[in-house]
């Protein structure tokens, strides 16, 4: 099958069903990301590979990352209305000021809880980690954001992060799975 012709399925799966496409986009390239995280920055190695750990990965994202960002974008639209690039900027500002700090603190929690750490051991690493990885986002997610909001129209957006997430989402594996 040709890149045109998924890409034109997709479009034609995100009218019908946006809700459960962008849940199960969300998922998937949370598991494409945890496998990069294990193979290129862990080096595991497929004997090593955790398959428990990717499966907690894509169920951390079909369960929390594609319904919560995807409401997200839902709500921020509602809040700013608009399509100049002084909306774009007011977006991303709430997005990033408010949202992603909020966002990535649950996120290393859920990981931590499903790890299996106890609420001391979760404080602990969240309070190792998170500045760290908080200061991360703000690399590139702005950036991003700006070109999300101002360019790409409400039902894509979560799609559009998910895929410059992929790298992302490699990177908060290998931090949020780090002990």
């Amino acid at each position: 099958m040709s890149i045109s012709r998924l890409w034109r399925s997709y479009q034609a799966l995100m009218t019908k069903k946006p809700w459960t496409v962008q849940i199960i986009t969300a998922g998937s390239l949370m598991g494409v990301g945890d496998i990069i995280s294990q193979q290129l920055i862990e080096r595991r190695g497929l004997k090593n590979h955790s398959i428990k750990r990717t499966t907690k990965m894509m169920s951390i994202g079909f369960l929390f990352v594609g319904p919560v960002i995807g409401g997200w974008y839902r709500v921020l639209d509602r809040l700013v209305i608009g399509t100049t690039k002084t909306t774009a900027l007011k977006k991303m500002l709430i997005d990033q000021v408010c949202f992603a700090p909020c966002f990535l603190g649950t996120f290393l929690v859920i990981c931590g809880t499903l790890n299996g750490l106890t609420v001391e051991e979760n404080v602990a690493k969240l309070k190792r980690d998170y500045m760290d990885a908080l200061i991360t986002n703000y690399y590139l997610w702005p950036a991003v954001q700006i070109a999300n909001f101002y360019f790409i129209p409400l039902h894509h957006r979560l799609a559009v992060v998910q895929v410059v997430a992929v790298a992302w989402n490699s990177y908060l594996s290998w931090k949020a799975n780090k002990m």
